[in-house]
């Protein structure tokens, strides 16, 4: 159909409502498309994407219309971000990172309305959960900052930024010590979004959370990284050296983290399978493109398309295949964490996501390699829509973690439910 929104082509059953949502995205995508090359040439994200994406109120695209928000969901923010992940992967990436900051708003909320909190807990939960979701619904961008430099063997992201009670000048609140390693918008969005870890704890319970100004004493830009794709998405982190917040910027209640994820159906980030549909756009993106161009172009002995060779038909319908392998995950991981009733238990949609986010990043970036191939030596460029692509979509094979990681911890999940299964029968 001639009037379909981008988003459509993922999320093809959208309400009216929806419709309505992604057409304000579809009104940037010209301005984003444009700026792209540019954007990946000079490693630097746009910094009139700013003013672009808040003007057009997509800044609180998820935030519930009684915060001032659009009243988005999880489907809206997968439509957006492969929508612009078609245009210009490393703004849709910084984008989708913005909004995982809501997560730190509407999880809590609804554990207050679950009971998980005291009635002494719940009005300073509350608090910070209101004054996060306000924020963003008002234009303010946020980064959110979990990932770290230090690492561990057991687990994908390792808390190490500590936060230790302190008053400066009567005021009481958080000394915070510690290194991001990954964030987009480092040095482009208004707050930090910061998860710490109370100085003390060694359990999930100390995990805390700090809205940090940009410009507060003690934050500085990491070193900038000549990173292999999604250049644009100023991902380079910060530093925190004795960084004061005050208490009424932060989240400090222990055991709040962990609470807060029970009422989750996703990971730790928060609307995580959003970030995939970035790289699906990108990979919608550069098939689009490489078969224009091949049927464009035409053999000058027989004046027929390229795209008509023998070759270009089996890499073409390999490029097909594995385009729509990537839709046909990400679609169902969509439906698992946004349908209601629910239809899988969150064990269940937690292994189905390890498994989903490296099968469809891996077929994403099979797409790239197949419009290399097909395209020959004059599109083997670092710049140009062939060579972006192909260096945005290897990101999604490391980012978080890589394809066989997510199907190690998938089988892993399974085999110890069926494990507990199988026991608890006997034992019964």
């Amino acid at each position: 159909m001639a009037d379909r929104l981008i988003g459509e082509k993922l999320v093809d059953d959208m309400t009216v409502e929806e419709k309505a949502r992604a057409a304000l995205v579809e009104q940037v995508l010209p301005a984003l498309r444009a700026k792209a090359d540019q954007a990946d040439a000079d490693g630097a994200f746009p910094r009139e994407h700013i003013d672009l994406l808040r003007d057009a109120g997509l800044l609180g695209l998820i935030v519930p219309r009684e915060y001032g928000g659009l009243g988005g969901t999880l489907r809206d923010l997968a439509a957006a971000t492969y929508a612009m992940g078609s245009a210009c992967p490393s703004t849709a990436l910084a984008f989708f990172f913005h909004n995982t900051s809501a997560s730190r708003g509407l999880l809590p909320l609804e554990a207050i309305e679950s009971g998980l909190f005291s009635a002494e807990e719940a009005p300073v939960v509350k608090a910070f959960a209101e004054k996060v979701l306000r924020l963003m619904s008002g234009g303010t961008w946020l980064a959110n900052f979990a990932s770290e430099s230090v690492k561990s063997s057991g687990a994908n992201i390792a808390i190490a930024t500590t936060a230790v009670s302190a008053t400066r000048n009567g005021v009481e609140g958080w000394e915070l010590t510690g290194e991001k390693s990954f964030g987009c918008a480092t040095g482009i969005a208004d707050y930090y979004l910061v998860t710490a870890r109370l100085d003390g704890y060694e359990t999930a319970d100390g995990l805390v959370m700090f809205l940090v100004p940009r410009d507060a004493e003690g934050v500085t830009e990491r070193p900038f990284w000549n990173g292999l794709g999604m250049r644009g998405s100023a991902n380079h982190g910060i530093r925190l050296d004795g960084v004061f917040i005050p208490r009424e910027d932060a989240l400090t209640v222990p055991g709040a983290f962990v609470k807060m994820l029970r009422c989750s159906r996703g990971s730790f980030v928060g609307n995580q399978l959003a970030i995939t549909a970035v790289y699906v756009g990108a990979a919608q993106g550069v098939y689009d493109d490489t078969l224009e161009r091949l049927t464009r172009k035409t053999f000058a002995d027989t004046g027929r398309p390229i795209a008509e060779s023998p070759m270009h038909q089996v890499i073409i319908g390999d490029m097909t295949e594995n385009l729509e392998r990537a839709y046909l995950w990400l679609r169902r991981q969509l439906l698992l964490e946004t349908c209601e009733p629910p239809i899988a238990t969150k064990s269940e949609v937690y292994a189905q996501w390890r498994i989903a986010k490296g099968s469809i990043c891996q077929a994403a970036f099979d797409v790239a390699i197949g419009a290399l191939k097909a395209s020959g030596t004059s599109n083997a460029t670092m710049n140009g829509t062939v060579g972006r692509a192909l260096r945005d979509l290897a990101m999604g094979l490391v980012m978080t973690f890589p394809p066989e990681r997510g199907r190690l911890e998938a089988a892993s999940v399974i085999t110890s439910n069926r494990a507990n299964d199988l026991f608890a029968s006997v034992s019964s």
